[in-house]
């Protein structure tokens, strides 16, 4: 025993000296690598001087002192963090190897511009972004597909409206290493895939210096390498030590283990050795259904869903979502979950409730496959995409969304919530709702998709899992809690500002502009034609569900009900634009005509 422990002792004092040998072989890359490397995407990407920097400051020193636009930094000034240059008619090439260079690059936006080049697999290499957006652009070729499935930390990527060359990877790629056997309705692993797997592995991304070099600047890498060549020995020597030290403690503490059991075995003869026990409670863990809630002849086989074409859409570091194409030209939306801590059964048991639940604005669960490793649902496709696609094509001027259209979609969303909160013994809250998360179907009907499965994300199954901006203060997975990001999408569709990819905090600002007495400012100019007839009530519903506090909040019922009353008083008035007056008079009369029995805008706070 005083052995093990002075292993241990020494094995701890052998990576501590490991890991600061290797930190200090880090730190020796100054800031104007990085400074370079910032110089060198710039160059790249506007060749025509429309920033003007990157040829007119200092190539030493800090990035963050010279306060370059577009680059955001660290709080301590340090390092950047963001790169922000959208839709200033930048016509250069995409420098990838450069962008990787900087190391605590976390926002990435060139949106709405004029960049060209392709996206290359040293993407890959930009191991803490979590935002990319590349929307708009010329960018083209092949998408870098398994290069962006490895980047853990990314979660939101949007490449649309590029000229990239379209692909339907076999989305049997993404569960090559599993096969279903219906019979013992287990997933097991196949040999021969396990094979391909390693070798899938075994594949280098190309690396930096690899790639092809962009305008002039010089080889990446050279001076670096010169600079530090003859610290490389040491650490691949620290490397190695590292890992003999690794695979022999894990042998030590084998062995021990095996001593402990052997002695446990002569103690107690008559008890069933520990190895076997966890033998037999082994098939359990493999064990694989997939269940459909749809009648027999919707129903598909799991060989069909893994030899169906699929794209993939969307990615994080929870899930991948796909539009799978059957052989019989079928589609579907399937959700690839990954890492939950839920047992087999609880899931089973809660997707289930899951798919019991019809109504028209709920977004029916067709079926599930369920695994040790991974689940998988399955959806009806929604071709005309979520709230978030049509109000950002209103923001952009290629789509129109009258006010009659959102005040149906508030409508329909609500009624959809007040279904769910119906059964009080049953429900389970959605923890995740935004515009995103609200698909439009065949009719222009809102579908609240992602719901049921928020809470397996937290091991406590009491913390949302929803995006900055539409989750209340408390971040509990609660009804209170829906209320508050149901709230948010109503303030959404009343200003005609998007909480995604902003990170604008609209409750705040909206409650800003009413305090101030300038609530005309607050409503999109569409909404503004019928502000005296629903968008002044409207507005009142949604600052009460935005309640700081969870008790000041209606319930879903309550804000059910308080907008089919909206719903009811506009279809019994004539058009707002004709008969009521001016726009700005009807902003002054928002007190008077919010019913005493909900607060004014603002109370709340």
């Amino acid at each position: 025993m005083l052995g093990r422990r002075c292993f241990n002792l020494l094995l701890k004092g052998l990576i501590c000296i490991g890991v600061f040998s290797f930190s200090i072989a880090v730190c020796m890359g100054d800031e104007s690598s990085e400074f370079e490397a910032l110089r060198q995407f710039i160059r790249a990407v506007d060749p025509q001087h429309v920033l003007s920097i990157g040829y007119n400051v200092p190539m030493r020193g800090n990035p963050c002192m010279h306060k370059l636009k577009g680059v955001k930094c660290n709080s301590q000034g340090t390092s950047v963090t963001e790169i922000r240059l959208e839709n200033l008619n930048l016509r250069g090439i995409l420098d990838v190897d450069s962008l990787c260079k900087l190391p605590n690059l976390q926002y990435v936006s060139l949106a709405r511009n004029q960049i060209r080049g392709t996206i290359s697999n040293s993407i890959v290499h930009c191991t803490r972004l979590t935002y990319l957006n590349l929307r708009s652009n010329f960018l083209s070729g092949r998408i870098p597909k398994k290069a962006l499935s490895k980047m853990k930390d990314l979660r939101r990527l949007d490449i649309s409206d590029n000229h990239f060359t379209t692909t339907s990877p076999l989305l049997k790629e993404e569960f090559q290493h599993y096969t279903y056997v219906k019979k013992s309705r287990r997933l097991q692993r196949n040999d021969a895939l396990k094979n391909q797997e390693k070798a899938m592995e075994s594949v280098t991304i190309m690396a930096a210096s690899d790639s092809p070099t962009i305008g002039n600047p010089k080889p990446p890498g050279k001076s670096w390498y010169k600079r530090y060549k003859f610290m490389i020995p040491l650490v691949v020597g620290i490397g190695f030590f590292l890992l003999f030290t690794y695979f022999a403690g894990r042998k030590a503490a084998k062995l021990a283990a095996d001593r402990e059991i052997m002695k446990s075995l002569r103690d107690s003869p008559h008890k069933m050795p520990l190895p076997k026990i966890q033998e037999e409670e082994k098939p359990l863990e493999n064990c694989s259904e997939l269940v459909f809630f749809v009648e027999e002849h919707e129903s598909f086989k799991l060989e069909d869903l893994l030899e169906a074409t699929a794209d993939l859409r969307n990615q994080t570091f929870r899930s991948s979502l796909y539009k799978v194409i059957l052989k019989n030209n079928a589609l579907y939306a399937v959700k690839r979950l990954k890492k939950l801590q839920v047992p087999f059964e609880e899931f089973g048991q809660t997707m289930r409730q899951i798919g019991n639940l019809k109504h028209p604005n709920i977004l029916p669960l067709i079926g599930y496959n369920s695994s040790n490793e991974e689940k998988l649902l399955i959806y009806k496709f929604q071709t005309n995409g979520s709230l978030l696609n049509l109000l950002e094509s209103y923001i952009e001027g290629t789509r129109d969304f009258p006010w009659r259209v959102r005040l149906s979609i508030a409508r329909g969303i609500a009624r959809g919530l007040a279904f769910i909160y119906q059964r009080s013994d049953e429900c389970i809250p959605h923890g995740n709702l935004k515009l995103s998360n609200i698909l439009l179907d065949d009719n222009g009907e809102p579908l609240i998709s992602e719901y049921g499965f928020s809470r397996f994300f937290d091991p406590k199954k009491g913390c949302v899992i929803s995006s900055n901006g539409y989750t209340a203060p408390e971040k509990m997975l609660s009804e209170k809690g829906d209320v508050y990001s149901f709230g948010v999408i109503l303030l959404e569709l009343l200003t005609g500002k998007t909480v995604e990819g902003t990170g604008i905090d609209l409750p705040k600002w909206v409650t800003a502009m009413v305090k101030e007495e300038w609530t005309g400012e607050v409503f999109d100019k569409e909404v503004a034609k019928a502000a005296k007839e629903w968008a002044f009530p409207l507005l009142n519903i949604a600052l009460k569900c935005v309640s700081a506090s969870p008790t000041n909040r209606p319930t879903v019922a309550e804000v059910y009900e308080r907008i089919e009353e909206v719903m009811h008083d506009n279809s019994n008035s004539s058009d707002c634009t004709t008969e009521c007056g001016t726009y700005q008079d009807n902003c002054c009369m928002l007190h008077s005509i919010i019913p005493e029995t909900w607060d004014s805008p603002g109370s709340n706070y």
